[in-house]
């Protein structure tokens, strides 16, 4: 077939990065285009090439005029589209993240751009933005009761670079101020993506933006869309009609023209992080874009993490926080209780619920007032783990080793017999395997039993449960009690809770897990945050020790004291995000070659090698018999050029290639969780 056709007489050859996915095949390749080709063959677009015997698909990096390849050259098969799925700023990201995160460019380039859907392609998306719906001014004034709020709004307006973080104060409604600001930079000609946890805020937020904007005007890409929805909408984004994209983290590569603000809403949700390598999270990638497309970028929460701080301290960013005063008016009144069980055990109210007559008494106060109140559980379900009444050692299924717990029935109340969680065995005659004792106690009870528990206390009044698979998203402002897990808290309609309560709090607190105290304060202060104010009878019982640092920083409200509390105990221990860390996991003879390839960094340290966390597993698939338990080596290196310690690992993992080393190796960069 070559020899029928002609290279073209300008640029003949382009160079293709085929999609292999395969490290040491992550490079450019020379392709010859024909004359017939000339005018579709673009920097961009996806085309289909032979490689090793098969046809692959690729995207043209450029073209050039010669190759540097001295053999012979193998002409394009064919354009399998002419859009051009991947511009120039789109590229210039994904090579970044490529080094970033130690990835193969292919991966990342799966994750920017959606599959192909040719019945998409067909879609019209010539119509301007401006025709798709009526835009009327937004509201901004909520911006101005927060320190340098104003300032950054007319920086974003104007067109200047801004970068912000804003923690949102009780009473405010995130997704307003958000949906303003956008809806204003869209009718000024500017495009905007902001980045959600998960569909429930994707739905909170369109519905906000839709108050200044059409429907048609806001372009949603998440993960519930199907292949032709979600390529018919990049496409539409690509096109300039999709001036404004709301999403989860795939969102955060929308190929926006034109972009002047990245917006990123509770940036340590683990829901950020891509699950696929490279593992990218979207923070970093929205970072990145707007350094590279001078945008400007804001962080959005009613807490703070560890790397939002430091974004401040190193004056990256700008601090946007209420006034104090403000926040002692808006805030809910809130105070801790003991939680210890000797304090549990002489409070008679507590045999209801685990709880002390203090949250009783604010559940009480509320509920008369008629107002709804809200009981917080760490987990979902009805008792998921159990502990030895006795001696207090997990208790543990005798066939895997497995925790034990007690799962919900389908019959109601009756809980069950104690089953594992790991291989579905009952357990009816469970012996402590370290003392003996046939005694069981509830490690974590939840909400369900948690419900069960309180409806007998407040016979009268409804309960509604909401986690897991059955969340509910909003109550009416009437006396109801309201369980609920961690981030599946229902909002008031057109009102507040008038108590909340938090109860186990020790389980979230007691996690093996870097990021345990983060993540419990989040948790608490967004739950606060739905909380009527002090001076309307809004009450917030904490079942903690008072003297706890992080609950002394909840009940003053001083989330920036928190987060920069948890920097600096990051810095002592040398921890992210005071440092660059990278997780090494696999068999214990591909670490130690791994390792052996790469040259690291001064004062890099090596630190492992340790047995996976509980609960984590290798990618693909792996035999633990031949090659022994997989292990898990951290590096450690001071803090220095965002790309320094992932061009490191990207060569080792193409040397690794090179040899052929089959076995499942993982490398993730400053991964969320590191054990």
């Amino acid at each position: 077939m070559s020899n029928t056709r002609e290279p073209a007489h300008s640029l003949p050859v382009a160079r293709v990065l085929p999609l292999l996915g395969i490290a040491h095949l992550d490079r450019l390749f020379d392709y010859l285009v024909d004359t017939e080709q000339d005018e579709d063959v673009v920097p961009g677009i996806r085309v289909r090439v032979k490689f090793a015997g098969r046809t692959v698909d690729a995207i043209v990096f450029e073209r050039t005029s010669v190759s540097e390849h001295e053999g012979d050259l193998r002409y394009i098969e064919r354009v399998v589209s002419s859009e051009v799925v991947m511009p120039p700023f789109s590229r210039k990201l994904i090579e970044s993240l490529a080094t970033r995160y130690a990835g193969v460019t292919s991966d990342v380039i799966r994750l920017a751009i959606p599959p192909r859907h040719a019945k998409a392609e067909e879609s019209d998306t010539s119509t301007p933005w401006e025709e798709l719906g009526t835009a009327t001014e937004p509201d901004l004034s909520i911006w101005s009761g927060y320190v340098h709020g104003q300032s950054f709004v007319d920086a974003v307006i104007g067109g200047s670079t801004a970068r912000g973080v804003w923690q949102v104060a009780p009473g405010d409604r995130w997704d307003e101020g958000v949906a303003g600001l956008a809806a204003k930079v869209a009718i000024d000609g500017g495009g905007v993506i902001i980045v959600v946890p998960d569909q429930r805020d994707v739905d909170t937020l369109i519905e906000a933006v839709a108050r200044n904007l059409g429907k048609k005007q806001i372009t949603e890409l998440s993960a519930g869309l199907g292949p032709q929805a979600r390529y018919r909408r990049f496409l539409s984004v690509l096109h300039g009609q999709g001036r404004v994209v709301v999403g989860t983290r795939s969102a955060a590569f929308a190929p926006v023209e034109n972009l002047r603000l990245c917006v990123i809403k509770d940036d340590g949700d683990e829901n950020l992080v891509e699950q696929r390598a490279p593992y990218v999270h979207a923070r970093e990638v929205l970072s990145t874009r707007c350094v590279q497309q001078k945008s400007s970028f804001l962080i959005a929460s009613s807490s703070r993490t560890a790397e939002a701080q430091l974004l401040v301290d190193s004056g990256w960013a700008h601090d946007l926080v209420a006034p104090r005063e403000a926040i002692r008016k808006r805030m809910p009144y809130i105070h801790a209780a003991a939680d210890s069980d000797f304090a549990l055990e002489r409070d008679p109210a507590a045999r209801f619920a685990r709880m002390p007559g203090a949250a009783f008494h604010a559940l009480r106060a509320a509920i008369g007032r008629g107002d709804p109140v809200i009981v917080q559980v760490p987990r979902k379900g009805y008792v998921p783990t159990l502990s030895c009444g006795n001696c207090r050692a997990p208790s543990r299924c005798r066939y895997c080793n497995g925790p034990l717990g007690i799962p919900t029935t389908h019959g109601g109340s009756d809980a069950g017999v104690p089953t594992c969680g790991w291989c579905g065995r009952p357990d009816s005659h469970h012996r402590c395997g370290n003392c003996g004792s046939t005694k069981v106690r509830a490690v974590v009870v939840g909400q369900e039993r948690t419900a069960e528990e309180i409806g007998r206390a407040f016979p009268q009044i409804p309960v509604v449960t909401s986690g897991g698979n059955r969340v509910v998203d909003e109550v009416a402002a009437s006396s109801q009690i309201v369980v609920a897990t961690p981030g599946a808290e229902p909002r008031v309609v057109d009102g507040a809770y008038g108590a909340a309560v938090i109860v186990d709090t020790w389980s979230m607190l007691g996690r093996q897990d870097l990021r345990a105290t983060e993540d419990a304060f989040a948790k608490w202060i967004h739950l606060a945050s739905l909380v009527a104010p002090g001076s309307k009878g809004g009450e917030v019982v904490v079942v903690a020790d008072p003297g706890l640092g992080v609950v002394q920083s909840l009940i003053r409200w001083d989330v920036v004291g928190a987060a920069r509390a948890e920097l600096d105990a990051r810095k002592d221990v040398h921890f992210p995000p005071a440092v660059n860390i990278a997780a090494i996991d696999g068999a214990n003879s591909s670490i130690e070659s791994y390792l052996e390839s790469i040259e690291l960094p001064p004062h890099a340290e090596v630190l492992g090698p340790v047995d996976l966390p509980p609960g984590v597993k290798l990618p693909g698939e792996y035999d633990e018999k031949s090659f022994g338990p997989a292990q898990r080596v951290l590096i450690r290196t001071p803090l220095g050029p965002r790309s320094q310690l992932g061009a490191i690992l990207k060569k080792g993992l193409v040397a690794r290639a090179a040899r052929k080393d089959t076995l499942p190796l993982r490398v993730q960069v400053d991964p969320i969780r590191i054990g």
